[in-house]
């Protein structure tokens, strides 16, 4: 989830230096909650206390507002579950599996680059392009992290694991549960255990 302080913005100055912080932070958590479309550029800036005019001295439009928000959760590491990844407390094969955990409140608005693509429905060709990159990015990490775990065919099962992840956190999405991303978890710990017990799997 993305938690932005709404008391904070409504008591700061509406111009000067931190107006386009401001206005970041309330774009990302009113995308995130309430979605694209329904957040007109008029809320994000009464959010940020900002006049739409110094809104757009800072972006010229909103499509351009949107990219930045896609690009500032990617700035940060990505949403937080994806983040567990680079854990490195943990072992490859458990920081696998962290990305299946849940609670309800992080599936209440699921993956909020899913969410843009969904939205954009293709008519919004630099954000499906962020999205884009970033499934591939996290895909990539994936892989990453299956090849430290030394299965057989660490392509395959990231491959594997991000359908797997981005159907869960969909569905889970869908029906407000978190059902769909415990069966996903259950399924991932099978899927990596027959990986590295593959014949080929040397154990590093």
């Amino acid at each position: 989830m993305y938690n932005c302080d709404v008391g904070q913005s409504t008591t700061r100055p509406s111009g000067g230096r931190g107006a386009r912080e401001r206005i970041e932070r309330a774009a990302a958590q009113l995308f995130y909650r309430n979605g694209i479309h329904a957040t007109g550029v008029e809320l994000v800036a009464q959010q940020a206390n900002v006049s739409k005019r110094t809104l757009y001295q800072h972006f010229a439009s909103k499509k351009e507002l949107v990219d930045s928000y896609l690009r500032g959760i990617d700035a940060r590491g990505g949403p937080p579950v994806e983040k567990r990844l680079n854990d490195t407390e943990m072992t490859a094969r458990e920081r696998l599996l962290a990305i299946f955990e849940m609670s309800r409140a992080e599936v209440v608005r699921g993956c909020p680059f899913h969410n843009a693509a969904v939205e954009s429905a293709g008519s919004l060709a630099s954000t499906d392009e962020i999205v884009r990159t970033h499934k591939l990015e996290f895909t990539r990490r994936l892989v990453a992290v299956a090849h430290e775990a030394g299965v057989a065919d660490p392509h395959l099962l990231g491959q594997q694991l991000a359908v797997l992840f981005e159907g869960a956190t969909a569905m889970a999405t869908s029906l407000n549960d978190t059902a769909p991303v415990v069966h996903a978890r259950a399924a991932a710990a099978t899927l990596i255990d027959t990986a590295l017990a593959a014949p080929d799997h040397f154990g590093n």
